[in-house]
């Protein structure tokens, strides 16, 4: 199932660059400029002050997105085998061998567990409390930048819009000045008017994509760290025994 999505998306991604590709083609070779000068030209065309704020929602969002995967991915460990240390840890050298694997780990499932090793003498139900606490603070640590990506989604469009209303006022007071509706009037008023829409709606879209990867890695993040905080527990109670 999950390969026939990935061809799905693939063959859409192949079909989606082929019409780019030939729109860019055919643009380039209706005007004789190259893209970049053609999208610079649709940037100001489109308004330079929407279109920067709405350029600086990407700039932002994406560094932000970006700033969260690398997090993320330091953050991931391999939660079998840090247990494993400190089952062999706790077998040979007792409670402070076992807090010194955690201290050598990188990630929150290490942190959770130094957190819970270091209250060991005060009782297993203060550890189970501590693990529980420090898990929610490690879990909203994962998800910081998260509502800002959310509000950059958000914004981007609504600024196109805005963008758009705008032109469409300019378009139709270009209209009453003239006196006549020209077709050069409107279709320029319009043009500018949707460029702000399409820079909008990509930026969102883009951000998305971003945002919902950026989901998934912290969901399978926080099921890793109930399932290995529970085997902890496990661990630390067999040898209180």
């Amino acid at each position: 199932m999950i390969l026939a999505v990935l061809g799905f998306f693939g063959i859409s991604a192949q079909y989606a660059v082929a019409q780019v590709t030939s729109s860019a083609d055919l643009m380039s070779a209706s005007s004789g400029e190259p893209i970049h000068q053609q999208l610079k030209t649709q940037f100001i065309d489109g308004g330079p002050a929407f279109m920067a704020v709405i350029l600086l929602c990407l700039i932002i969002g994406l560094a932000l997105a970006i700033e969260r995967i690398i997090y993320l991915s330091l953050a991931t460990t391999n939660s079998k085998k840090l247990l494993n240390k400190i089952e062999d840890a706790f077998a040979s050298g007792g409670v402070e061998e076992a807090k010194e694997v955690c201290r050598t780990t990188r990630g929150p499932v290490a942190s959770i567990f130094y957190q819970g090793l270091l209250r060991m003498d005060q009782g297993m139900e203060v550890v189970e409390k501590s693990i529980v606490s420090y898990g929610s603070v490690q879990m909203s640590q994962l998800e910081k930048g998260l509502s800002w990506i959310q509000l950059f989604i958000a914004v981007a469009p609504m600024l196109g819009f805005l963008g758009t209303v705008i032109g469409m006022v300019g378009a139709f007071d270009a209209i009453q000045k003239a006196g006549d509706i020209s077709p050069n009037i409107v279709a320029g008023g319009m043009k500018v008017a949707l460029i702000t829409t399409i820079g909008g709606l990509v930026v969102a879209i883009i951000l998305q994509f971003f945002y919902n990867f950026l989901v998934s890695k912290i969901d399978s993040i926080v099921i890793d760290m109930e399932d290995a905080s529970i085997s902890m527990v496990d661990i630390l109670s067999k040898s209180q025994k």
